[in-house]
């Protein structure tokens, strides 16, 4: 199709290049290098930290979340075919050169009810978690073609917006602990009706559902103040219905590290490790097999204190992200507040 394209003349190939054709090139791309459909998985790397295993005051809890996030992404295709023009050989060519930028700024609200009565041993808390926020995505794409020294090319951008609620994710977890150690199961999927729509380059909602399990690990000495905890999970994604799309399996570690300043404050390191297991399916044919990945760390600095008879815990921790493959990549901000579901030191 490329050649007969050429051959039509230059002039003739620009007139007939529509906004439409133009769009969908601009997308193509970009895919390779946001596997995950769109680029986005349920997983947000960085949800576990510090005190991940710990345990909780038994009761109602309510943890608040503001997450903002910069991340970009490029790419590029290229196709060359060897033509004649009046007898004499020459080179035809097309290429396309995109970059993606998206933004978000949410607000996640995690009511928690942890159990007094043991289970199995260990204590149980569920939860719901609700998102309501803002995200906005923009493609700037360059499509060049030349036919011998004859070159043309197009510059176009697209972008959207949206401001609404995601999906609902529902968890258990249940944690036990002995002196120092603290260990951690837990599970927690996707419940799909958040704003979403396929056509749009931004969404909050996933679109499928998706189901993530794993367990973690905390060291928590109070009398040294040092603390550290590790959570992984694999994630299990289902077909979205209306793209036929089906994301691969994902691991991800998330790590944190601090040392208490005194009873109140502690300052440390977090990080994270997200690679894609398997490959995606339903992408388009040219694409191939492709697995994502991203490492990111950063700075923390949290504080506990009394409210009344509950505690509080404000924490605000950072990550820049490298090492990214086949996913936007660039920094996110946590700051979280929670009040009455606070981690107990041990001895």
């Amino acid at each position: 199709m490329q050649s007969s394209v050429i051959r039509l003349g230059l002039d003739t190939w620009r007139a007939r290049l529509g906004v439409g054709a133009f769009s969908l090139l601009l997308a193509l791309p970009l895919q390779g290098a946001r596997a995950d459909e769109a680029g986005v998985s349920f997983w947000l790397p960085g949800q576990f930290g510090s005190l991940a295993a710990a345990p909780q005051t038994p009761g109602w809890s309510l943890g608040a979340v503001y997450f903002h996030t910069s991340v970009h992404a490029s790419g590029g295709v290229a196709a060359a075919r060897q033509i004649e023009i009046g007898g004499v050989p020459a080179t035809a060519g097309v290429s396309l050169d995109t970059k993606l930028h998206s933004r978000a700024d949410l607000l996640l609200l995690a009511p928690t009810y942890t159990f007094d009565t043991p289970v199995l041993g260990g204590q149980l808390a569920v939860s719901m978690s609700g998102i309501f926020g803002r995200n906005s995505t923009s493609i700037d794409g360059t499509l060049t073609a030349a036919v011998g020294p004859i070159v043309a090319g197009r510059t176009r951008e697209i972008s959207d917006a949206v401001t609404s609620f995601g999906d609902l994710y529902p968890m258990a977890t249940l944690k036990w602990q002995d002196g120092v150690h603290n260990w951690m199961v837990y599970g927690t999927g996707d419940i799909p009706v958040g704003d979403y729509d396929s056509t749009r380059l931004s969404n909050l909602g996933l679109g499928h559902g998706a189901i993530d399990s794993g367990g973690g690990y905390t060291y928590l000495n109070q009398k040294t103040g040092r603390e550290f905890s590790a959570v992984a999970g694999l994630t299990y994604n289902f077909k979205n219905p209306d793209t036929q799309y089906r994301s691969g399996i994902d691991f991800h570690v998330d790590w944190g590290a601090s040392q208490f300043l005194n009873e109140h404050v502690f300052v440390g390191l977090v990080g994270y490790v997200y690679q894609q297991l398997t490959p995606d399916t339903g992408q388009h044919p040219i694409l191939g097999s492709f697995e994502s990945r991203v490492v990111g760390i950063g700075p923390q600095i949290g504080y506990i204190f009394p409210i009344g008879k509950s505690q509080g815990y404000l924490n605000l921790k950072g990550y820049t992200e490298f090492d990214a493959a086949n996913r936007p990549s660039g920094w996110n901000t946590w700051l979280t507040f929670s009040i009455s579901g606070a981690p107990t030191a041990s001895n």
